[in-house]
């Protein structure tokens, strides 16, 4: 067991929450490095094209489809992080004239109902996906479904991130403290 001197709830992590937070520590790890793999691949194509364009009088064929492409992985693999930092947009006027325990209860009613919502966002991605698996994008010779995955892994990695802190609280983070704010 751990106990998170930074935590404002004093939680422990033990057992299953301990389990959660590492294999979403390993997952925000992997999406981190993602994020910066789209995000340097969107940045050389786009000024690769703009040099093609304005010094070479040529273009790349796919370059605003797969900038597009890259742009969308970046933003929808960063939403969990989001949630992990608790930087979101939320309305927390009624949480914050509430005393703590019934902060802390309020802000984890609310991570499970962003939990069922997140489920329901990565059942319609999956049914996305499936449904333009099929088609493929007009410059590049890859399934159109590459638009809807990103949906999907977003919507499950934002699961897991909410799962945790419905379970662990505002303290599960340590070092990442969440604000005091609701989601």
């Amino acid at each position: 067991m751990s106990q998170d001197p930074n935590s404002p709830t004093g939680s422990v992590l033990s057992g299953p929450v301990l389990a959660l937070r590492t294999v979403v520590d390993r997952l925000d790890a992997v999406s981190r490095w993602t994020i910066v793999a789209t995000m340097a691949g969107m940045a050389l194509l786009v000024s690769a094209q703009v040099f093609q364009r304005y010094v070479m009088s040529s273009s790349i064929d796919a370059a605003d489809e797969l900038s597009r492409l890259l742009f969308v992985w970046s933003i929808f693999l960063a939403i969990p992080h989001g949630i992990r930092r608790g930087i979101h947009v939320g309305i927390d006027v009624v949480v914050r004239i509430c005393p703590g325990v019934v902060q802390e209860a309020l802000q984890r009613i609310s991570a499970l109902a962003g939990m069922a919502l997140m489920a329901t966002v990565a059942a319609m991605a999956y049914v996305a996906a499936m449904d333009k698996w099929g088609e493929l994008m007009p410059t590049l010779p890859v399934t159109a479904a590459l638009y809807y995955l990103p949906v999907l892994i977003a919507a499950v990695h934002s699961t897991l991130h909410l799962a945790l802190f419905a379970l662990g609280g505002r303290g599960v983070w340590g070092e990442h403290a969440w604000k005091e704010s609701v989601l």
